[in-house]
């Protein structure tokens, strides 16, 4: 099942959707670098992945950093992404 979602200012978002994410809940236990490269996606824009039942739209990111390359999945609520003109 396609699920999709809403953005922050009530616009349907589905995969493929191009989004502008404004906000991110970092795990507050992540390591003081890791936390850096997750708020450097304040402002990213981003394809969406995937959408669970719950409304929750994810966007990877690859990054290129001391330790290689590193995909990095990012789950987004409605209040912290925006979606972009078609």
């Amino acid at each position: 099942m396609q699920f999709t979602t809403k953005d922050v200012n009530g616009r349907s978002v589905a995969v493929g959707d191009m989004v502008l994410v404004l906000d991110i809940s970092p795990d507050p236990e992540l390591e003081e670098d890791r936390l850096e490269m997750f708020m450097d996606l304040i402002g990213a824009r981003c394809a969406i992945e995937r959408i669970d039942a719950d409304g929750t739209g994810w966007v990877a990111v690859w990054w290129n950093g001391d330790a290689g390359t590193q995909l990095i999945l990012v789950g987004l609520a409605p209040r912290q992404m925006e979606r972009l003109a078609d």
